[in-house]
């Protein structure tokens, strides 16, 4: 089998034009040369008639026609004139002797002129003479005129079609051919363009080629089809995208539950052995003074609160995490929430208070679960009480929009080291872990206000102060309030 040549679209296109307008130009030009051939026989005979009648209007008035012949211009030079009786006699010839005619009855001209009155015959060679004639034979009442043209190269190119209007037609041609390549080469190359558009669709790849489509109907077409394509492929990776994060988020949940579990169990081990040490030691019997029995319960007591606060602090988080939709929400007022901090802190034993300074130019109202917001400022208040070893808390508004708010909160207290503010928010995360356990802490206080700010559509970061002590910035949404709560 032979090898088979592909051809672009383009070129198939244009060569089926190409064929197309050529067999166009042929067919034209089979058609009109014999019409113009035609033509020019027809002009050519119409001239003869017209001298044959004009003899035979001599005739018919009784003149000579041998005068007549003699004295008047022909129509071409070569002219032989034979005027036959309608018996097909010859009974004049201007250029042959009578005696050498034989009878032309039987010639195709002059059955022609006898049976419809006037007839031409083209390229016969005469009997007489031997010479190749046009002839064109008349019919009169009183004999047949036949005039003929010898034919000559002058005669030839008389009868000659004219092949100008043929170079026009191929003039014409190669300007179609020409703009039809460059035509059937665009559209050829939006072809394939698409082409290869489906072929990567096919295979789900991108279609980049930066080449815009041109401007017209199948351009658009072209251009409609790309761009819906390529918002399809969007959204086919926007949603992988978010099943990926999806998939990642649930991991971290997974990771960071077990992490929670495993923190927990940490963090249980001390106050419930320590309870345990203190609660056997009570069952055993053995006699204790009254002061070393109350010692004893009270350290119970302590890691008893220190495990109630453990429990709470980790349901809260849960709840953050796993119950958004159920935590309800209400129109909070922060300056209240600060008045209620102000409280607090005044009733707290002298080593313990510190003094609580607010910079709120304005009433704050926002959206929120009153229990978060109220943890946010009581477990920084809380955290600077116990760490920061300073005598002042400053909670300054920064800015207040109709979206949100912006807070800061600061302490003029010792501050943290530069490597540690990035693992601030930890669950479980110390600072001085020895100092912390004794405070009574969780840790898992900067984790819950973190929670709590996420969840009201905020960030919160934490940096040392220039003057010393930590700085806490963080921002609650406003989402708009319906008029009518």
């Amino acid at each position: 089998m032979g090898s088979v040549i592909n051809l672009s679209y383009h070129k198939r296109l244009f060569l089926m034009l190409l064929g197309f307008s050529w067999s166009i130009v042929l067919c034209f030009v089979a058609f009109q040369y014999p019409r113009e051939k035609q033509y020019k026989l027809n002009s050519l005979n119409l001239k003869l008639q017209m001298y044959n009648r004009h003899l035979i209007e001599v005739m018919e008035d009784g003149l000579s026609y041998e005068e007549y012949i003699a004295a008047h211009k022909k129509p071409f030079e070569e002219l032989r004139i034979t005027i036959i009786a309608p018996s097909g006699v010859v009974i004049y010839d201007n250029t042959l002797a009578l005696d050498s005619l034989d009878n032309h009855l039987n010639r195709p001209e002059i059955a022609s002129a006898i049976k419809e009155g006037a007839g031409y015959h083209v390229g016969r060679q005469s009997t007489s003479d031997g010479r190749d004639y046009f002839y064109s034979a008349t019919r009169g009442n009183q004999a047949i005129i036949r005039s003929a043209i010898p034919y000559s190269s002058t005669l030839q190119e008389l009868l000659m079609a004219d092949w100008s209007f043929l170079w026009v037609m191929i003039l014409i041609s190669l300007v179609m051919s020409i703009l039809a390549y460059f035509t059937t080469r665009r559209l050829g190359k939006n072809i394939e363009r698409l082409n290869r558009f489906a072929d990567k669709a096919k295979k789900g790849e991108s279609f980049d080629e930066e080449e815009p489509f041109p401007n017209d109907e199948l351009g658009s077409i072209s251009n409609h089809i790309v761009q819906l394509y390529a918002q399809w492929q969007q959204t086919i990776k926007d949603r992988d995208q978010a099943h990926e994060a999806a998939m990642r988020e649930e991991q971290e949940k997974i990771l960071i539950k077990r992490q929670l579990t495993n923190n927990i169990n940490h963090e249980l081990k001390t106050p419930v052995a320590s309870i345990q040490v203190c609660l056997e030691t009570l069952l055993s019997g053995i006699s204790l003074s009254e002061e070393k029995r109350q010692e004893l319960i009270e350290r119970c007591y302590t890691h008893n609160e220190r495990l109630r606060r453990l429990l709470g602090d980790v349901s809260l988080i849960t709840r953050m995490e796993d119950g958004n939709a159920l935590i309800s929400k209400e129109r909070i007022s922060l300056n209240e929430i600060l008045t209620e901090i102000a409280d607090e802190l005044e009733i707290l034993p002298e080593n313990e208070r510190m003094t609580l300074h607010t910079k709120f130019d304005q009433q704050v109202i926002i959206e929120g679960n009153l229990s978060l917001i109220g943890s946010i400022f009581q477990n920084l208040t809380d955290n600077a009480i116990a760490y920061s070893e300073g005598k002042n808390i400053y909670i300054s508004l920064i800015s207040n929009t109709a979206t949100e708010c912006h807070i800061r909160f600061e302490d003029d207290g010792c501050g943290i080291e530069e490597k540690q503010l990035n693992r601030l928010f930890e669950r479980f995360y110390r600072v001085d872990k020895g100092r912390s356990r004794q405070k009574g802490g969780t840790g898992l206080g900067l984790a819950i206000v973190k929670h709590a700010v996420q969840f009201h559509g905020g960030t919160i970061t934490a940096s040392n102060r220039p003057e010393g002590g930590l700085r806490f910035d963080f921002t609650l949404q406003k989402p708009p309030i319906d008029p009518d709560l």
